[in-house]
């Protein structure tokens, strides 16, 4: 099974996909999806969009596992998060592959064995799973802690699959 966790942004937002073979783990690819945080919000969509159908069609992933949204005070981040995560809900659509969504203390339970674990700790989980070589890129910008948790989220699913834990 091919499984393409998504941790949603609207700058940023990771991606990890992850093949299991029987009761084994392997991250094939991971990175970010990234617009231009001062650009136009409509572009910003249609750029999500895009990178996302391009995943899609180059890894033709069984099931998309997307992080559930978590609302927090700033509504206004919470509402362009939604936009940027029903983007992505549709792209996936679109190419015909099932959507499944995970709470954040669900993910944080079942992978990181805390349904309170910080951002450091799902590191670290997601590294002791997946082994550590899974690292930030040398000398690129990225935002780990966003790969890693879609990373995060593509092992929930696994895990919820019956027989695969």
């Amino acid at each position: 099974m091919l499984i393409l966790g998504i941790d949603p942004g609207t700058a940023t937002t990771g991606y990890g996909l992850l093949k299991v073979s029987l009761k084994k783990f392997e991250a094939v690819e991971y990175g970010l999806i990234e617009t231009e945080r001062n650009g136009n919000p409509g572009k910003r969509l249609i750029s999500i969009h895009k990178q996302m159908t391009f995943l899609l069609k180059k890894h033709n992933p069984d099931v998309v596992a997307i992080e559930r949204l978590f609302f927090a005070a700033n509504a206004k981040t919470a509402m362009s998060v939604g936009e940027a995560k029903g983007v992505l809900i549709f792209s996936a659509a679109k190419q015909k592959v099932d959507v499944f969504e995970y709470a954040p203390g669900t993910i944080k339970k079942m992978v990181g064995g805390d349904g309170r674990a910080d951002k450091k700790m799902m590191q670290k989980a997601v590294r002791k799973i997946l082994g550590n070589a899974i690292r930030s890129k040398a000398h690129k910008k990225t935002h780990f802690d966003n790969a890693a948790d879609a990373l995060a989220v593509a092992l929930c699913h696994a895990y919820s699959v019956k027989g695969v834990r």
